[in-house]
């Protein structure tokens, strides 16, 4: 009967799924099914109160903050400054413009947390300015739509507080295990934008007048205008890594030191602004927060139906050592990840498939980043990439022509993420 349920419960799920229902209501009638059909996975009156649960959460107050913090900074105009200070000093290198996006992006992603609110932070300023020294268009938007996904993997992480809320990882562990991972994708994709300005050539002289204009005020100049800048993320991961709050405070910290250094220092909102960003926010966290709030009710039925210890079993039997394990699970993350939102997807999969790659061995730290880096290349891969259709519409272009160009780069992060991947180094190297 147990498997009955557990079956059951995957069927109607996936089923709804297909029928393109909402994600929060596939997993609403997916826990309803074996409860209302076979008597197991709970009661009805526990599923209501394990929703509620699964929104009365402190910890859940950090995506919401992390997501006001990165509209708020967006607005403030912290990503043309991070980008200029960048640029000051690779730009003179051949394809150094470019590297001084994704670099911008992967310092942003330690503001942000978010891959969607990078990209289009980061794109909005920079795709014009690149299009304007000469670079195609459709390799500007390719850059910014592959680089926002390091949004989700540079700390502070929305998708790593999630992967912690799901499986009661540390967050803080796991925002020290994403370091390293971001920056080695950042490194792989900057060594293409430099091949690829090499193979076609840059408009030196456009470059170079620019770079000129940025210098005329002088490094120290540069420095004072990009330092608060510079200071956001330090002051976020030092306080959490130093002991003095948690990520969830730390979201807090990051909204208010936006609102601070953009009122009262760079003077780049006003009062009358702040309305739009709640609304914004709110927007951009309403339909998520449904979904985490089911996913909790979701995971415990999972529980009571025993389909994470039918999970387990079936993945150490059927491939027995970490290593095949860890290959097929990217290539289902990653061809997910084309189709499905992260969000979704990290609460959903973690609290089933974790318990098996740790029998094999795997850390559960490690397996928390192979994850979201799978799901964030699906950030900018169609037909539901979130990025490209964001780095699209700052284009005014189609996502498809952009897709193309960014393959490359994004060739370049399924390298890295296999380096990731078998080579758990480089997520546990910082974790002591």
């Amino acid at each position: 009967m147990v498997g009955t349920a557990a079956i059951l419960l995957f069927v109607v799920f996936l089923g709804a799924i297909v029928l393109a229902v909402p994600i929060a209501t596939s997993m609403v009638l997916g826990s309803l099914a074996p409860i209302l059909l076979t008597g197991k996975g709970g009661s009805v009156l526990a599923l209501i109160n394990n929703t509620y649960a699964g929104a009365d959460s402190t910890p859940i107050l950090a995506v919401p903050l992390f997501i006001l913090g990165g509209v708020i900074m967006a607005e403030g105009g912290i990503s043309r400054r991070l980008f200029n200070f960048f640029s000051y000093f690779v730009g003179k290198f051949r394809g150094g413009i470019p590297c001084a996006v994704i670099v911008t992006c992967l310092f942003y992603g330690a503001i942000s947390g978010s891959g969607p609110a990078t990209t289009a932070a980061v794109g909005s300023m920079t795709i014009p300015f690149l299009v304007s020294l000469g670079y195609e268009k459709k390799f500007s938007a390719a850059i910014v739509a592959v680089s926002g996904g390091l949004g989700v993997i540079i700390p502070p992480s929305i998708p790593f507080v999630l992967y912690g809320l799901a499986t009661n990882v540390s967050v803080g562990r796991l925002f020290l295990a994403g370091i390293i991972p971001g920056i080695l994708i950042g490194v792989f994709m900057m060594a293409y934008a430099v091949f690829y300005c090499r193979k076609h050539g840059e408009d030196r002289e456009k470059i170079d007048a620019r770079l000129a204009e940025l210098k005329g005020n002088g490094l120290w100049h540069l420095f004072k205008d990009s330092f608060l800048a510079l200071l956001c993320p330090v002051i976020i991961l030092g306080g959490i890594y130093s002991g003095l709050f948690t990520p969830t405070e730390a979201a807090g910290v990051s909204v208010i030191y936006a609102l601070i250094v953009s009122f009262f220092f760079y003077k780049s909102i006003k009062l009358k602004d702040l309305w739009n960003m709640f609304c914004s926010a709110v927007k951009t966290y309403g339909g998520l927060a449904f979904v985490l709030a089911f996913a909790i009710a979701f995971a415990r039925v999972l529980s009571f139906t025993n389909v994470t210890t039918l999970v387990k079993d079936f993945l150490v039997n059927t491939f027995g050592n970490k290593y095949a394990l860890l290959t097929v699970l990217v290539i289902l993350f990653l061809l997910l990840g084309m189709v499905m939102d992260t969000g979704p997807a990290i609460v959903i999969l973690s609290p089933v498939m974790l318990p098996a790659v740790q029998q094999l061995g795997v850390n559960e730290f490690h397996f928390g980043v192979i994850l979201v880096c799978c799901l964030s290349i699906g950030l900018a891969t169609p037909p539901f990439g979130l990025d490209l259709f964001v780095a699209a519409n700052l284009a005014k272009d189609e996502p498809m022509p952009i897709a193309k160009k960014a393959l490359p780069f994004m060739i370049m992060f399924a390298i890295a993420l296999f380096l990731i991947t078998y080579v758990p180094f480089f997520s546990t190297i910082l974790l002591g």
